[in-house]
């Protein structure tokens, strides 16, 4: 038999996709009808027919013998894997470079904003580079290493790889590990850890059927890796400026707080905090004393706002005095800057020139 293993035309795909699509939607095999309401494609009902005849030829759908309608064949499922991993490759790329991009400028501008906001308030204060938010997921591959254990490899959208052998009571065969891979990829694919609520894992076990506890260990190994810090940049500006006031001057209480502006490790935690926490309309958090979640800064006040450059890229402004603190001095001074850093490196659409 001749091997027409060739690239399938647009429609072809977009007929593809809509019958598998519906598929994992519904697990029912899909007629011509349904792709005629389903797709864009205006196409009548015989020309559909015509190009699942195709399909089925060239061995992307199958028939099941009781229906009438198709089911994606192995090569289908494939077909749409590989494509739905180059689409996710592509986003993910065009969003890195365009950090890349700006990171240097950028980098230049945090360190001035540190250093204007010190200047402009006479207390210490903090940046964070903006970071694209890396706890999304970029795919999932689930492997077979033996009779009783399957490896999942989860991707994040920096390229942060986390692996997770997983115990199964029984050996699983090549097309239930790719349905599984297809049924998560559908799923979760771009999702932060906020994204993925029970209904999604209900509705995901339920879809898995007998083997929702393999999702169940998936979900657990995602949590892990979407909940991991990565190093982030802070620029810092003014942390002598605290021993302005004698309140924060004493020598153990001075010691620490220009220590943790020096080390910065501890910072981390104040801008994952802030960053976490926004309730606030403002986008600004107030933290006083004890309520701050650093322990070196329970005798001060932190004011944080986050900024977002678009697209997920957002980073932390801080300014940390005594509690007596000029707050509405501060909020101003925090409110001005997020405005003016809000969306200043928003990728340009398509149709903008850049």
């Amino acid at each position: 038999m001749e091997n027409k293993n060739f690239e399938l035309d647009e429609r072809k795909e977009k007929i593809l996709d809509a019958i598998i699509r519906n598929y994992l939607e519904t697990g029912e095999p899909v007629g011509s009808r349904t792709i005629s309401k389903y797709t864009d494609l205006n196409l009548s009902s015989a020309t559909i027919r015509n190009e699942m005849a195709d399909l089925e030829e060239l061995g992307y759908i199958i028939q099941p013998h009781t229906s009438a309608g198709r089911i994606p064949s192995d090569k289908g499922y494939r077909f749409y894997v590989d494509h739905l991993m180059q689409e996710k490759d592509r986003e993910v790329t065009e969003m890195k470079e365009f950090v890349i991009e700006k990171t240097e400028k950028m980098e230049q501008v945090l360190k001035q904003v540190a250093k204007l906001l010190a200047n402009n308030t006479n207390y210490a204060t903090l940046v964070s580079a903006p970071a694209y938010n890396t706890n999304k997921i970029k795919f999932i591959q689930l492997s077979h290493v033996d009779d009783e254990h399957i490896l999942a490899v989860i991707v994040m959208n920096n390229n942060m790889v986390k692996n997770q052998m997983i115990d199964v009571e029984s050996s699983l065969d090549n097309e239930t590990l790719l349905k599984l891979n297809l049924l998560l990829n559908s799923a979760l694919n771009g999702l932060s850890i906020q994204e993925i609520n029970l209904g999604t894992i209900a509705k995901l076990k339920e879809q898995a059927g007998s083997h929702s506890t393999i999702v169940g260990e998936v979900l657990d190994a995602l949590a892990n890796a979407l909940n991991e810090n990565e190093d982030l940049q802070i620029y810092t500006s003014g942390a002598t400026n605290i021993l302005k006031y004698p309140e924060l001057s004493g020598s153990e209480s001075a010691t620490n707080l220009l220590s943790a502006f020096e080390e910065k490790e501890e910072l981390l935690s104040l801008v994952t905090e802030s960053l976490a926490d926004q309730e606030s309309e403002t986008g600004i958090q107030v933290y006083i004393g004890n309520e701050a979640p650093i322990q070196t800064m329970k005798d001060c006040s932190v004011v944080t706002a986050t900024y977002d450059l678009g697209e997920g890229v957002k980073g932390t402004i801080g300014i940390v005095g005594p509690k007596r603190m000029d707050y509405e001095n501060v909020m101003d001074n925090l409110k001005n800057l997020k405005s003016q850093l809000d969306g200043i490196f928003t990728k340009p659409r398509k149709d903008e020139k850049s």
